[in-house]
This record gives structure tokens, C-alpha cells and sequence, in this order.
């Protein structure tokens, strides 16, 4: 227990006594009932230094305050599976099920993901993590007993879109091993459903992962994988998607020429019109407005003093309802005012993107902001 908790709280900055009035206020506006505040703060050390055991019902509070699974809450390692012998009735009644999912099904399956889609935009992974483990599970189960390739394709086309946006959730909330595995688990299901452009998102998001752990220019091979991958099979917006996280990984890793031949390549093969949705491509999220804060924050890693200019136009015509990315624009827009010495102008946007990473409860911004804190 003491690792899996303790990393989880130390990960958002919080205190031993912040947990404690989380779990209060959680209890409050869920109308439920928690020990004292005295009591809570034995609970949780003693929770931390493995001398009292948590119960079901404080894990299930634990685990939407901190975003993480039972697994990764308690540190602990899966249980393993059970052989039951002569099981074939059970085995043949499962493939029957699976073999039996209609397209009305499918799509069930795909409106849970693009609502879970729509509450993480709004509100953050933290709080759906046992809605999204659930959702994986039941998709995973599907694919696992369904057998002809008629069957077979949607199922693995819809796991392939829930776990690409399970990863980038893990990684919002600090999980990175997580991530790591759902990005595995997507990349299997893409190459089941003979789907290159899911195939090719997961990479390249996968690239993700390997930047953050400091590995940017590993990133930019594997995003450069993923164009060749899917080539010109892919939308264009996929291609102009692909392009802009190459100049991404490019900037991170010192790379500036091929990062601005990559922006170039983007900006001109995004589709022109407001529509950011692609209906072959569902998890990408990306028209000229986007691209354009994307482009910003590239040219603020980059250390060019013009990406200002560029983010406050994409401020201006964001969605208000990406919570999470309007909090990784104000830390855009911090750090391009940092560049100029604006540091005025840089510390007003940095307190509204550590408010609103405080809303998501994102453990990737938050760290990003206390980054560009120690700047001022």
C-alpha cells in the first residue's frame, strides 16, 4: 500500500493533509460519510507506512481523487487466473455472445467512449478511472472470445479508440507504465481491426510517453514510423496531425529545422473549415484553430518571441469546453511571455493554467506549470 498511494498523492503535489480534505470535500458533494478529520489523518499514514488496511470503500474515494487504479492504488500485482478444467460449455456460450454482437452493439460500445471522451475533456481523467478501466475490460472481452474477422473487426476498431484515449488519460494523471500498456493494447487492436490510421495514432501518441521520459528524439522516429505506417492512406487531417506531433517531438529534442519543415507540412495539408472531427478518425480532435495553438506552443519551445502572437489568437476562438487544453494554452502563453521577459504577463497566465490543471486534476500540466514557475 505505502508505495502506491504515497507516489500517487507525492505526484500532484499534495500533502499528506490536502488528501486528507480531498476526501472530505469529496464526501461532502457526493453526500456520503468519512471518519473525522483526526481520524483521517492517522488513516492516511497509516495507510502510507502499511499498518492499516483500506477498505473497498475508501479505495473506490481514493481512486477517482488520484485518477489511478485498484492496482496501482494498492502496489498491487495481478491476481492470478484460475484454470478451471472441462469449462467448455462456459468457453462455447462466451465465444456464442461475442460471436452475436450486432452493430448496435458496436456502437454502444463507441457512444460509452465518445462520452467518456467528452467528461475527460470537460473535467479530467482523475474521476473516471473506474469507468474507463470497466469500459477497456468489457471491449477486451469482447475481442478475446469473438473468432471470424467479421466479428472480430469492429470490436477491435472500437478497443483501439478507448484505449488510445485510456493512454493519454493514464498519462494526464501520471501513470506513464499505464499509458504505455493502453497504447500497447491499442496498437494490437489496430493491427486486429486492419486499421493503419488507428494504428498510426497510437504510435505516434505513444511518442508521447517516450518524450516525457526524456527520449524525445526516440519520439520522433517513432512518429516518423507512424507516417510511413499509414502513408498516404490516411485523412488528411490524420496527416497534418502526424506532422504537427513530429514538430513537437522535433522542438523537444533540438531539432528546429526539421521541426519548422514539420509545421510547414501540417499547416498545409489540415483541411480548411471549422470542422475538427475526421469520421474515419474519431479520436483526433483538429482543424486551423487548433493547429494554430499547436503551432504556438511548438515556436515557444523553439524560443521564438512570434508564438505569443499566435497563441492569443487560438485563445480567442477556443472551445470553451476543452478545460484541460485551455490549461495547456495559458502555460503556453506563460512561457512565450517568459521568452520576452514579460513576466507579469507570464505569471497571470501561469495562475489561471495551475487553476484550471487544479479543476482536471492533471498531474502532466501541473508539472508543467511548477516548471515554468521556478522561471519567474
Amino acid at each position: 500500500m505505502s508505495a502506491g498511494l504515497r507516489s500517487a498523492r507525492t505526484a500532484r503535489g499534495w500533502s499528506q493533509e490536502r488528501l486528507v480534505r480531498e476526501i472530505e470535500q469529496y464526501a461532502r458533494h457526493n453526500v456520503t460519510d468519512v471518519a473525522s478529520t483526526a481520524s483521517l489523518r492517522v488513516y492516511v499514514s497509516e495507510w502510507e507506512n502499511g499498518k492499516r488496511t483500506l477498505s473497498d470503500r475508501y479505495a473506490g474515494i481514493l481512486r477517482k481523487l488520484l485518477g489511478i487504479t485498484d492496482g496501482e492504488l494498492r502496489d498491487a500485482a495481478p491476481a492470478s487466473v484460475v484454470v478451471v478444467a472441462d469449462g467448455y460449455d462456459e468457453l462455447l456460450s462466451r465465444i456464442d455472445a461475442a460471436g452475436s454482437l450486432g452493430a448496435s452493439m458496436v456502437q454502444a460500445f463507441n457512444d460509452q467512449t465518445e462520452l467518456l471522451r467528452t467528461m475527460d475533456r470537460q473535467r479530467g481523467a482523475s474521476g473516471l478511472v473506474d469507468q474507463m478501466a470497466g469500459h477497456l475490460a468489457a471491449l477486451e472481452d469482447a475481442l478475446n472470445f469473438a473468432v471470424l474477422p467479421t466479428a472480430r473487426r469492429p470490436v477491435a476498431l472500437a478497443l483501439a479508440g478507448a484505449s488510445t484515449l485510456a493512454a493519454w488519460q493514464a498519462i494526464d494523471s501520471g501513470a506513464v507504465e499505464r499509458a504505455w500498456r493502453h497504447y500497447e493494447l491499442a496498437k494490437r487492436a489496430a493491427r486486429d481491426a486492419e486499421a493503419l490510421m488507428y494504428l498510426a495514432h497510437a504510435m505516434a501518441e505513444q511518442a508521447y510517453v517516450l518524450c516525457e521520459a526524456g527520449r524525445p528524439a526516440l519520439g520522433v522516429d517513432l512518429v516518423r514510423d507512424a507516417q510511413r505506417t499509414v502513408g498516404r492512406s490516411g485523412s488528411a487531417r490524420l496527416r497534418a496531425w502526424l506532422y504537427a506531433a513530429e514538430a513537437e517531438m522535433c522542438a523537444h529534442a533540438g531539432m528546429p529545422d526539421d521541426c519548422r519543415r514539420a509545421l510547414e507540412a501540417a499547416m498545409a495539408a489540415i483541411p480548411p473549415g471549422p470542422e475538427d472531427r475526421d469520421p474515419d478518425m474519431l479520436s483526433i480532435f483538429l482543424n486551423g484553430s487548433h493547429l494554430t495553438r499547436w503551432q504556438g506552443n511548438v515556436l515557444a519551445l523553439l524560443g521564438e518571441e512570434s508564438a505569443v502572437t499566435r497563441l492569443y489568437g487560438a485563445l480567442e476562438v477556443m472551445d470553451p469546453s476543452f478545460v484541460r487544453a485551455k490549461a495547456g494554452l495559458h502555460a503556453d502563453l506563460a512561457h512565450g511571455h517568459l521568452i520576452r521577459a514579460e513576466y507579469d504577463d507570464a505569471s497571470a497566465h501561469l495562475r489561471q493554467a495551475r487553476l484550471l490543471a487544479s479543476r482536471t486534476g492533471s498531474v502532466r500540466q501541473r508539472r508543467r506549470v511548477d516548471m515554468l514557475s521556478s522561471r519567474l
